[in-house]
């Protein structure tokens, strides 16, 4: 995976795994690959059982109340997943990497989610990675729209939230006198 310069790529296979947490190593070694990361050891049960780790701390990240308890949960995280920076073209171009070599993917994903994060909240906005506006939804997504306004997951919930103010403005008071 190439991280981009706001760490979507990062945060949105972050948001994917966290709302669907992956019950099985391959099954957590497919959405990686599928995500565009390039595996470099088989997935195992302890990494499996890492990314369980590196979600719980991200979420914490995800539901911060305010940009500095972000910016310090985030921080914690780097500091954990510390390692320097190195060039790499072991995917077919140079890109840059925020680990070490030969690492097992769960260390890998927490460096990448790590990085990808505060690239990502540094470039787009502090405010821009959060749970659905719907009550019911609690899903988690990364805001890359270009005003950096999205409240919602998802149309179907932005049209679920519409609906339902509308209906609220409409509804004809109860107890109100006629006529």
């Amino acid at each position: 995976m190439h991280l981009n310069p706001y760490g979507e790529d990062a945060v949105n296979l972050a948001a994917d795994l966290a709302n669907r947490r992956p019950e099985t190593p391959g099954e957590l070694a497919d959405r990686c690959r599928a995500a565009g990361l390039v595996l470099e050891r088989p997935v195992s049960q302890e990494d499996l059982d890492r990314l369980g780790a590196v979600l719980d701390a991200w979420e914490k990240v995800v539901d911060a109340t305010g940009e500095r308890e972000r910016a310090a949960l985030a921080n914690r995280m780097l500091a954990e997943a510390a390692a320097y920076p190195r060039l790499t073209d072991h995917a077919g171009g140079w890109h840059l990497h925020y680990r070490d070599d030969g690492q097992p993917l769960g260390a890998v994903l927490f460096s990448l989610i790590s990085v990808g994060t505060a690239l990502h909240l540094a470039g787009r906005g502090m405010h821009r990675l959060r749970r659905c506006a719907v009550t019911e939804c609690d899903t988690i997504f990364a805001d890359t729209s270009r005003t950096g306004r999205q409240r919602y997951c998802s149309h179907r919930c932005a049209n679920r939230d519409a609906v339902r103010r509308h209906r609220a403005r409409t509804a004809a008071p109860s107890g109100a006198a006629t006529g």
